[in-house]
C-alpha cells in the first residue's frame, strides 16, 4: 500500500473508532439526565448535569498531562486505555451507586484528556498541510454517525414511554457497553505511517518508533525527558497570540457541546406538550444532530470543495445556523425545561410547541456544531503541526473548562439565559477565528495553502 493510503486507511480507522465507542459514548451522556429522573432508588443521588460538570472540570486539568502521557506510551495505547475508562462509566448505569458514579466520572476526565489529544496526534501524523482539512471532514464525519446509530436504538427501543423502567435501563446500558469495547479494539489496526523524507524533531518525539510498544524500545531516562518537554511545549503553546485568540471559539464549542449532547434532549423529554413520545423524541432528535454533523463533515472535508475560499465561510455558516437554531428553540421549547423533574413542565414557550421544529433545530445544531469543528481541527492542525498533541490539548483544555462550567450552570439557569451565553460566545468567537485565519492566509499567501 502507498504511503499515501495507509495515512487514509488509518484516519478512516481511527473515524470508525471513535464512531462505534460514541455510539455508546454519546447515546450515553444524551439520555443519563433522563435516566437518572426515572431511577427508582433511595440509594442513587447523583444528577447527570453535575456528572457532567466533573468530568469536564477534570477533563480541563487533565490536559495538561495528556501530551506527556502519550510521549511516554504512545498515542494507539493512550486511544485504547483511555476507552477502557470510558466502558467503565457507562457500566455504571447498568446498577448505579452515587459513589462510583462520581468516581468514574473522575477516571473519566482524565481519560478524555489523553483520548482526544492522542487523536489531534494522530491526526496530525497522518496528514500534510494539503489534506489536513480533508482528513479532518472525514473523522468528524465518521464519528458523528455514532449520532445516528445509537440514538436510532433508543428511539425504537422507548417510542411510546412516558417512564423509563429498570429493566429499559439495563437493557440500553448493558447493550452500549459492549459497543464501546468493540470500538476500543478498532484502534489496534492502525499502522504506523511511513517517515516522511525529512520529518521534524518535534512530531516525530510523539509517535515512538512502535506505537504498539513505545516503552520497551525508549529509556525511562528518555521517557521523563519526553513528558517534561510536551508538558512545557503545552503550556508555551498555550499562550501564543493565535492560540490566546482560538481560545474564544475553542471555548463556545464547549459551550454548544454541552448544550446539544446533553441540555437539548432533557428539554424534549421534559415537553409535556409532546405527548407520550417525548422520551423517544430524544433519539429521534440525537439521530437528527448526527444528520446535521455527518452532513457538514461531508461538504466541508470529504468533497473539499472551499479550499479556495478559507475557513472563514463555513464558520461563518456554522454562526448562522445556530443563530437560527437558538432562536427557533427559544420560541418552541419552555423556559424551565432544562431544570423541569421527571413529570415535565407545563410551561408554553411562545409559540404551540412543534415536534417538527424541534427536531429542525436539532438538525440545525449538528450542522453548525460540524462547521465550527471541522475547522477548529483543520486550522489546529495546520498551525501547529509540529507541536500537535501539545496543541489539541490547549484546545481540549479551555474546550472542557467552558463545557464543565455550561453543564454545571444546567442545573439552575432557565433556558433562555442559557442560549443568550451562546450567542454572545458565538459572535466573539467567531470574530477571533476570523483574525487568525485572516493571518493565516496574509502569512502564507505565496505558499501552497490548501487545507479548508
Amino acid at each position: 500500500m502507498s504511503p499515501e493510503g495507509k495515512t487514509l486507511l488509518n484516519i478512516i480507522i481511527l473515524g470508525l473508532g471513535f464512531m462505534v465507542m460514541f455510539t455508546a459514548f454519546g447515546t450515553c451522556g444524551n439520555i443519563e439526565q433522563t435516566v437518572i429522573k426515572s431511577f427508582n432508588s433511595t440509594e442513587f443521588h447523583g444528577s447527570g448535569y453535575t456528572s457532567m460538570a466533573i468530568i469536564y472540570a477534570v477533563f480541563s486539568a487533565s490536559n495538561l498531562i495528556a501530551p506527556s502521557v502519550i510521549a511516554v506510551i504512545g498515542p494507539q495505547l493512550s486511544l485504547f486505555f483511555s476507552g477502557l475508562v470510558y466502558s467503565g462509566y457507562i457500566a455504571v448505569f447498568i446498577h448505579p451507586y452515587t459513589s462510583s458514579f462520581y468516581t468514574l466520572s473522575v477516571l473519566l476526565g482524565i481519560a478524555a484528556a489523553v483520548l482526544w489529544t492522542a487523536q489531534g496526534n494522530l491526526l496530525t501524523i497522518n496528514s500534510k498541510d494539503s489534506t489536513i482539512g480533508r482528513n479532518s471532514g472525514i473523522f468528524w464525519a465518521l464519528m458523528q454517525f455514532s449520532l445516528f446509530f445509537g440514538n436510532l436504538y433508543i428511539f425504537v427501543a422507548w417510542r411510546g414511554k412516558s417512564h423509563i423502567t429498570d429493566k429499559d435501563r439495563q437493557t440500553v446500558f448493558i447493550t452500549l457497553t459492549v459497543i464501546s469495547l468493540v470500538g476500543n479494539f478498532l484502534f489496534f489496526l492502525i499502522q504506523r505511517p511511513d517517515p516522511e523524507p525529512a520529518p521534524t524533531d518535534a512530531s516525530e518525539s510523539l509517535l515512538p518508533a512502535d506505537i504498539s510498544d513505545s516503552v520497551s524500545v525508549v529509556p525511562s531516562q528518555s521517557l521523563c525527558s519526553q513528558a517534561f518537554e510536551a508538558f512545557k511545549r503545552s503550556i508555551q503553546l498555550a499562550v501564543t497570540k493565535e492560540m490566546l485568540l482560538l481560545s474564544i471559539p475553542f471555548a463556545y464549542s464547549g459551550l454548544e457541546l454541552t448544550f446539544y449532547s446533553g441540555v437539548y434532549g432533557t428539554c424534549l423529554g421534559a415537553m409535556t406538550q409532546f405527548g407520550h413520545d417525548a422520551k423517544g423524541l430524544i433519539g429521534l432528535s440525537g439521530i437528527l444532530i448526527g444528520v446535521g454533523e455527518i452532513l457538514g463533515g461531508g461538504v466541508f472535508g470529504i468533497l473539499d470543495k472551499c479550499n479556495r475560499f478559507g475557513r472563514n465561510p463555513v464558520v461563518f455558516l456554522g454562526l448562522v445556523t445556530h443563530i437560527v437554531a437558538f432562536y427557533l428553540i427559544f420560541l418552541n421549547i419552555a423556559s424551565d425545561a432544562p431544570v423541569a423533574p421527571e413529570e415535565g413542565t407545563q410551561l408554553q414557550a411562545f409559540i404551540q410547541p412543534s415536534v417538527t421544529v424541534a427536531l429542525i433545530c436539532s438538525f440545525l445544531l449538528g450542522l453548525g456544531d460540524s462547521c465550527f469543528n471541522t475547522q477548529l481541527i483543520s486550522i489546529v492542525g495546520f498551525l501547529f503541526r509540529d507541536d500537535s498533541a501539545s496543541a489539541f490539548a490547549v484546545f481540549k483544555f479551555v474546550q472542557s473548562i467552558t463545557a464543565a462550567v455550561a453543564f454545571f450552570y444546567s442545573n439552575y439557569l432557565l433556558l433562555h439565559w442559557q442560549l443568550l451565553i451562546m450567542v454572545l460566545m458565538g459572535f466573539l468567537g467567531t470574530i477571533t477565528f476570523f483574525v487568525v485565519e485572516w493571518g493565516v492566509i496574509s502569512s502564507r499567501r505565496d505558499s501552497d495553502y490548501d487545507s479548508i
